[in-house]
């Protein structure tokens, strides 16, 4: 279209100098120059319509870049959305682990906890004296006590008689093996009672107990028939325990011996 134009104005330009009566010579010339004028203007249209067509294609061959960088962002952005929904589930499973690592943690924390402290001593007062013992020797020897009392006298002599060899050092002992010797009395094995309380009495002769122990065993001796055994042993509370409510008890029980 703007061939057609820059024609139409050469015409135009041809007409007005055929009109203004130029002779022949001025108006070849004038001719030859608008046609001269036209060629430049045709190459300077068709050098223009070469430059727009390469540009043209240029502009393509970007647009075509583009698009194929556009399409390959957008892949390597699907496949990153796919990474962090990959990595959200990861992170999530973790946070799920951890925690449950933590709970765990904090059990098996409590649960050392708890053990170290039935481990650790505890100081126990008995009988006028103060010791150290772990909780299970308390236990122990405080169930031994229970059975005695409520008058279970066979499974106190066999609890009692477990805890002496499974702790026979033990602060307890003492009086774990007085109170088996009362078991023993209770269920009438009066031999057995008679060398469990002289073997108390030997073993702890300043116990607060050992008075009663002396005056249980001459009590176990008179129950075998010996008499003479059993005032032995009260003499021997008198002489050792003057001042003990055992020793104002056996010298009743004296009397009564033959």
């Amino acid at each position: 279209m703007k061939r057609w134009a820059f024609t139409l104005v050469a015409v135009g330009l041809l007409s007005s100098a055929q009109a203004g009566l130029f002779d022949d010579d001025e108006a070849r010339k004038a001719i030859l120059d608008l046609r001269t004028r036209l060629s430049q203007v045709e190459e300077q249209y068709k050098t223009r319509l070469a430059d727009l067509g390469s540009a043209n294609s240029q502009l393509l061959e970007q647009l075509a870049a583009l698009r194929r960088s556009l399409l390959d962002l957008n892949n390597q952005l699907e496949a990153m959305r796919g990474e962090q929904a990959g990595l959200r589930g990861t992170n999530e499973q973790l946070v799920r682990d951890v925690t449950d690592l933590q709970r765990r943690q904090k059990d098996a924390g409590q649960s050392i906890d708890d053990r170290l402290r039935r481990l650790e001593p505890i100081k126990i007062s008995l009988d006028g004296e103060e010791f150290l013992a772990d909780a299970d020797e308390k236990r122990q020897h405080d169930e031994s006590l229970l059975l005695l009392r409520g008058g279970d006298f066979d499974r106190a002599a066999i609890q009692l008689s477990s805890f002496l060899r499974r702790y026979p050092a033990s602060g307890f002992a003492p009086s774990a093996r007085f109170w088996l010797g009362n078991a023993l009395y209770a269920r009438r094995d009066h031999k057995e009672a008679i060398a469990t309380f002289r073997a108390f009495v030997a073993a702890s002769p300043n116990h607060a107990r050992a008075p009663e122990a002396l005056l249980a065993l001459a009590n176990s001796q008179a129950e075998m028939k010996d008499g003479r055994a059993a005032r032995r042993t009260i003499e021997e509370l008198l002489k050792n325990y003057p001042n003990s409510e055992a020793a104002a008890a056996g010298k009743d029980r004296l009397a009564s011996l033959k």
